[in-house]
């Protein structure tokens, strides 16, 4: 079961778009934007074995608050994403060492600037090296995505050569991150575990732009294909 944590002045306008999901408004300020409350977060938190976080988010003023109460007290794997990551830049990056659970991590090369405060460029020089030393550092999963992406927790690194050309557009990022989230229902999160998601999303890419084209393929397109993928998987069909 998938649990959408929205503000309450969306609810309306997204309600007809859930048919399998349920949906957790929670309260908002005058600009559309989530506040601290909670009582709310808490609520809404019930019985959820992983939470994906960032996605859509936006910059609301009192992200930096929802985002560390979840990390301090909350005992759930987490996947900070997109403008999760952009919220977590601007804080105290040490409360990372405090999470109660595993914190995964899935920057793209700008967002990994930001975070580890590394100019681009020496990433780009060295990104398995850099990757290794912020997750040792701070105690995280971090998926580095890229040609190739890196999943490291600092001691066991997988490099992911999946995916293609097509999944460089608008939700290529939130299908990885709801993969991931969807896997860790039902595992333990771990190394191995995210590079598999990372592996799953880069195949059902590939074969969406097999059928629809590097051009035309669109992030749906991806979600579609999973099952294929999945199937080829639990066959031992060969993934070419």
């Amino acid at each position: 079961m998938v649990r959408l944590i929205v503000p309450k002045s969306i609810e309306v306008s997204i309600a007809p778009y859930l048919l399998e999901q349920t949906m957790y408004p929670i309260s908002n300020d005058e600009d559309n934007k989530m506040i601290f409350n909670k009582e709310e977060i808490d609520k809404s938190l019930e019985k959820i074995k992983a939470l994906a976080i960032g996605m859509g988010w936006g910059s609301g003023k009192d992200n930096e608050k929802i985002l560390a109460y979840i990390l301090e007290e909350k005992n759930i794997p987490c996947i900070i994403d997109a403008d999760g990551l952009n919220t977590l830049a601007n804080m105290d990056l040490s409360i990372l060492k405090k999470a109660k659970n595993k914190i995964i991590l899935t920057p793209h090369l700008k967002e990994f600037e930001r975070i580890s405060k590394n100019p681009i460029e020496k990433i780009k020089e060295n990104p398995i090296e850099l990757a290794i030393e912020f997750a040792k550092k701070y105690n995280v999963i971090l998926l580095l995505k890229g040609s190739t992406t890196i999943v490291t927790d600092g001691d066991e690194t997988y490099l992911v050569k999946r995916g293609c050309s097509g999944m460089a557009t608008a939700g290529s990022g939130d299908v990885l991150s709801g993969i991931l989230v969807g896997i860790l229902g039902y595992n333990e999160p771990s190394n191995k575990i995210v590079a598999a998601g990372a592996y799953l999303a880069g195949v059902s890419g590939e074969l969406a732009q097999q059928k629809y084209t590097d051009i035309s393929m669109k992030a749906s397109d991806t979600i579609e294909m999973i099952p294929e993928v999945i199937k080829m998987i639990r066959s031992n069909e060969e993934l070419q």
